[in-house]
This record gives C-alpha cells, sequence and structure tokens, in this order.
C-alpha cells in the first residue's frame, strides 16, 4: 500500500511523510507539485491521498477534479490538509469527493487515527473488490456452463432428427446460416443472431414422431400422409415448450411456425403476418429456399434462378416481405454458404 502526499511546502511534506510512515509503516510517495502528482496517478493508484488546499499551480479542489476522474482513482481515500476553514471551500471539496479535512497544524493522534481508519477502509474496499471481480468470473462460468448444456442439447437433438432424416445434415447448417444472415440484414443485434444460428437447427425435430414410412417415403405424400407429416410442427413445439432458456424459448417458436405462411395459409395454426413470430418468418426463407435448390429422391435440385424466382413470386404470399428482401439483398452471401456446405451423395427422407 502507498501514500501520496501533495505539497507545495518541503517542510510539510517531511512533517506528513513522517507522521504517516509512525501511523501505519506503508511507502510514502511526497509530490510538491500537484501536476507532477497527477502524472504520476496516471501509472499508480494510492491507497490514501494527504493533499494540501493552497497550492500555486492546482488548488486542492482543482486536483480532487482531475484526479477523481481518472480512472480507478473514484474510491481513493483524500484527507485534505489545510488552514482553510472557508466552509463554501469546504462544501466545494466534498462535492468533489475528498473524504476527510484535517485542520493545520496538525493534531498528530487525530492524524494518526484518521490514516489508519481510511487505509483500513481501503483495505476492506479492495477486498470486496476482489471478491466481487471473484463472483463475476464464477458467475460468467456459470452462465457459459449453462449456454454449453443448452447447445449441447440443441446438437442432440438436431442430431437425433439427422439419424431419422438424414437429408438434414447439411441442410440445417445452411439454413441455420441463411437464418443468420436475414437476421443480420434485419438489423438484430448480434446476440439475437447468435441466438437464431443455434436455435434453427431445431426446426424440424418434431420429425422424431414421424413415422419411417411416412418419413422415408420416396415418392410424393398421399393427403393423409401429408397430414400426419405435418403434425411434425406442433410436436416440436411441444418437445421444446415449457423451457426458460432463450435459446430453447426461440428453438420453440421456429419449430412450432416455420411451415405457416404470411398470407395465413400455413400450418399448423394458420397464423398471418406479424402474428407468426420473426423466428419462424426468418427460417422459412431459409428452409424453403434450401429445399428447393437441393438434390431430394423425388426430385432435382432447381436451378438457383428458378429457386429465387419462386421466392420473389410468392413475395407477401408464402414469405414475410421484410425477410424476403434481406435474404434476397445478400444473394452473394447466400450463395457462398450454399457452395461451403454442399449436400451428402445419398439422400433419403421427405423434408416437408
Amino acid at each position: 500500500m502507498s501514500i501520496l502526499i501533495v505539497d507545495d511546502n518541503d517542510t510539510n511534506l517531511s512533517l506528513l511523510s513522517t507522521l504517516a510512515c509512525k501511523a501505519s509503516s506503508i511507502e510514502t510517495v511526497c509530490m510538491s507539485d500537484p501536476v507532477d502528482a497527477l502524472y504520476w496517478c496516471e501509472s499508480h493508484v494510492p491507497d490514501l491521498v494527504l493533499l494540501d488546499y493552497r497550492m500555486p499551480s492546482l488548488s486542492g479542489n482543482e486536483f480532487l477534479s482531475i484526479f477523481r476522474k481518472m480512472g480507478g482513482m473514484a474510491d481513493i481515500p483524500i484527507i485534505m490538509v489545510t488552514t482553510e476553514n472557508d466552509r463554501v471551500v469546504r462544501k466545494q471539496a466534498f462535492s468533489l469527493g475528498v473524504t476527510e479535512f484535517l485542520t493545520k497544524p496538525v493534531d498528530t493522534i487525530e492524524f494518526s487515527l484518521r490514516v489508519r481508519n481510511l487505509l483500513a477502509l481501503r483495505t476492506a474496499q479492495t477486498m470486496l473488490a476482489d471478491r466481487a471481480k471473484l463472483l463475476e468470473h464464477e458467475v460468467a462460468q456459470a452462465i457459459a456452463n449453462v449456454t454449453a448444456r443448452e447447445m449441447e442439447l440443441v446438437t442432440r437433438l438436431a442430431r437425433a432428427a439427422e439419424f431419422r432424416d438424414p437429408e438434414t445434415g447439411a441442410h440445417i447448417m445452411r439454413m441455420a446460416r441463411y437464418s443468420a444472415l436475414i437476421a443480420r440484414n434485419l438489423g438484430m443485434d448480434a446476440q439475437w443472431q447468435e441466438l437464431l444460428l443455434k436455435a434453427a437447427p431445431m426446426h424440424d425435430v418434431g420429425k422424431l414422431a414421424t413415422p419411417d414410412h411416412i418419413l422415408l417415403k420416396p415418392g410424393r405424400l398421399d393427403p393423409d400422409e401429408m397430414a400426419i407429416m405435418r403434425l411434425h410442427a406442433k410436436i416440436g413445439g411441444h418437445i421444446l415448450a415449457g423451457s426458460d432458456s432463450p435459446l430453447i424459448r426461440l428453438a420453440e417458436e421456429i419449430a412450432c411456425g416455420h411451415h405457416e405462411k404470411y398470407d395465413g395459409s400455413g400450418y399448423p395454426d394458420g397464423l398471418a403476418g406479424e402474428q407468426i413470430p420473426l423466428s419462424a418468418r426468418i427460417v422459412a426463407v431459409a428452409d424453403v429456399f434450401d429445399a428447393l435448390s437441393s438434390e431430394r429422391p423425388y426430385k432435382p435440385a432447381w436451378p438457383l434462378a428458378q429457386a429465387r424466382q419462386y421466392l420473389e413470386e410468392n413475395r407477401g404470399g408464402h414469405f414475410c416481405p421484410l425477410c424476403l428482401d434481406a435474404f434476397l439483398g445478400a444473394w452473394d452471401e447466400v450463395l457462398a454458404i450454399r457452395d461451403s456446405l454442399p449436400d451428402p451423395v445419398q439422400q433419403h427422407a421427405h423434408p416437408l
């Protein structure tokens, strides 16, 4: 610990330094020029400051005003040692952050007690600050652990869906990145973009409950089969429902709502416009584009121009106009994502 003593009088500096060392055996740093003292404080943090009021280059209050604004100095205790009894001056000093006053000539017993008390206060403050940093680290680590467990759940559920529906391997990665791209272009903050990137892969988790003879059928589904297939949206919502996790709640929105259509003709609830959660409106664009532009056992991949034309023709019908514009406005990035995550050679399941 150290005490910074600032006084333009060398005799006072020597006296205060001697008294401070008697009060507590710690280092004293003596400065006769308050400007030099401020420069010293740019690279050092004292534990206590003994400050004269009347000095030629800066008054004690002027020193205080600058000192308190420096990094790490807001809580340093300061004793102003002065002959000044003007109440206005003292009120100003208190408003600027002085802790105590000592009147010259200094009473040695009072001086020792105040120095010891303020150094004890500083020690307690330092211990509390260290404890707060430790707790902050522990909280951050706990949050990171919870986030990691949530992400593990997402990964395992998506992987389970992939085992039943092999097409989703590259599809879920592309679709998730398309979704994050749309969110970025809509101006969503980076945290929400990241959350969407992690939640989007669970959009078809409800297919875990879809019978194999429907999920793995190589041809088109008949109306009864289609009705069963469409249950996966509700089932996915039920699987993910009731969580306190922002990630899982977002995944629930997506699972339940990504087959809704902007004009209200979608499923499972026939929601329209902004009744459909933004996350689901975003994923609807990403999911359909990827399904159209990828090869499946029951269809070839559509040419990119044809897939884009389909999206444009269904702007405001199937797709939210804002989400679609955000997607098409980043077309070069869309193509880069598509090229970086190619489909596996063999495909087996139905995408609807």
